[in-house]
């Protein structure tokens, strides 16, 4: 096996699809077949069988597939030291994100980053905390930025923290809010399925504020999957939404209040970087946890 292999079946452990695995290691499905195929000839055993649409490992399946994630891991620790070596910061560096603050934030976070140390490759993903989260603990990622408060027995430092809010176009009475129409964030059907964390403890909060001050349920009427869509349709006046304030732009005239329970706590969302100790050793991980400590967010 070499590292093609490797990479091929954690290609397959991703993505639970030939397809989408041959799509991820740039090949055509007959190509990754072949492969697949020949490492099976090898081992003399059946790595995979087709489950639904998709596929799932057998037994042995998944043994080689962890032994690819170790080896990986054993060999992008190789590269690192080796450019470690030298005096010049240099090297890849692997950053996973979540997708608002990787949409927003990241690119002109790196961008900085890069002028400072031009040599170095960056290496993003991007998606739900629950898959960066999931990425660091496999060591594919060096450095997670991450929304919510997840169980990391290592590092981390609080980049970002913001208050959800009510929003409208005007003004309203409190009071009267369990009769009036609300714009309802909902989790996608993908971060509901990976149990997203922030998302539920999140919704949990709004719910537990909500149930402070009200006996009767809000009036729902639109249910979405985007911040920013909950934004949008409070601005053509089709009812109220609970967002983070962070979607808010200066410029938008909006009726804003922050939440907060009953005992004056505030409601907030917070965004966390995640590394492991170990990796600090590695002049490029040392330079951006630095640097992203210092970086003051827009």
């Amino acid at each position: 096996m070499d590292e093609k292999d490797w990479l091929l079946l954690q290609a397959l452990s991703r993505e639970k699809s030939l397809t989408r695995a041959a799509e991820r290691m740039y090949m055509t499905q007959p190509a990754l077949t072949y492969r697949l195929q020949q490492l099976e000839k090898r081992f003399g055993v059946s790595l995979i069988v087709k489950h639904g649409k998709g596929i799932r490992f057998t037994p042995e399946g998944e043994y080689l597939a962890t032994y690819a994630a170790k080896m990986l891991a054993e060999l992008r620790d190789t590269r690192d030291h080796i450019v470690n070596m030298q005096q010049e910061v240099q090297g890849t560096l692997r950053i996973g994100a979540s997708i608002y603050f990787g949409q927003y934030e990241l690119p002109l976070i790196i961008k900085k980053f890069l002028e400072l140390y031009p040599k170095v490759q960056i290496h993003v993903d991007t998606g739900f905390s629950s898959e960066i989260y999931d990425m660091l603990l496999q060591e594919e990622i060096q450095v997670g930025i991450i929304r919510g408060d997840f169980q990391w027995l290592d590092q981390k430092h609080l980049i970002q923290e913001e208050n959800i809010c009510l929003v409208s176009t005007e003004e309203l009475n409190l009071d009267e809010l369990p009769s009036l129409p609300r714009i309802n964030y909902r989790a996608p059907k993908l971060a509901v399925k990976l149990g997203d964390q922030m998302s539920f403890s999140l919704k949990h909060a709004i719910d537990q504020w909500w149930h402070e001050r009200y006996t009767e349920p809000p009036t729902i009427t639109m249910q979405v999957d985007s911040y920013e869509t909950c934004k949008e349709m409070a601005k053509f006046g089709l009812g109220y939404t609970i967002i983070p304030r962070v979607f808010i732009r200066p410029n938008e005239e909006l009726y804003t209040v922050d939440l907060t329970m009953l005992d004056g706590q505030p409601i907030t969302r917070r965004t966390w970087m995640l590394y492991r100790e170990a990796t600090m050793q590695f002049t490029v991980v040392h330079r951006f946890v630095a640097f992203l400590k210092q970086y003051e967010l827009r």
